[in-house]
């Protein structure tokens, strides 16, 4: 069993940052892919952003490309996102997940183990 935590979460002002982290532990397998993804108030479950195991391979939903920063040390069993200029819309709970590498990373169905999930709430 592998159990993610997630923190970080809270209320920020639009165009304000906030970063959230995500630690993996337990029986984790190697290599694995540690993502994001985040569900509003009667919307499904959507993909942000996913890291490779060495860290060197990143990807973004189109909707927070150019304002959210995904990082992983090589190896590290711990993720983050970096979330600036935040905008209302990114109101939502966010998931960590973590699952085996692919090359399609915004699929919700490949990662095997999931997070409790972080509230973030963003005020105009």
């Amino acid at each position: 069993q592998v159990q993610l935590v997630e923190s970080g979460g809270g209320l920020v002002q639009a165009g304000g940052s906030l970063t959230l982290s995500c630690a993996a532990s337990g029986r984790t397998f190697s290599p694995y892919m540690m993502g994001w993804f985040r569900q509003a108030p009667g919307k499904e479950r959507e993909f942000v952003a996913a890291i490779s195991w060495s860290g060197g391979s990143a990807y973004y939903a189109d909707s927070v490309k150019g304002r959210f920063t995904i990082s992983r040390a090589n190896g590290a069993n711990t993720v983050s996102l970096q979330m600036n200029s935040l905008k209302p819309e990114d109101t939502a709970v966010y998931y960590c997940a973590v699952g085996p590498p692919s090359n399609r990373p915004a699929l919700r169905n490949w990662y095997d183990y999931w997070g409790q999930g972080t509230q973030v709430t963003v005020s105009s």
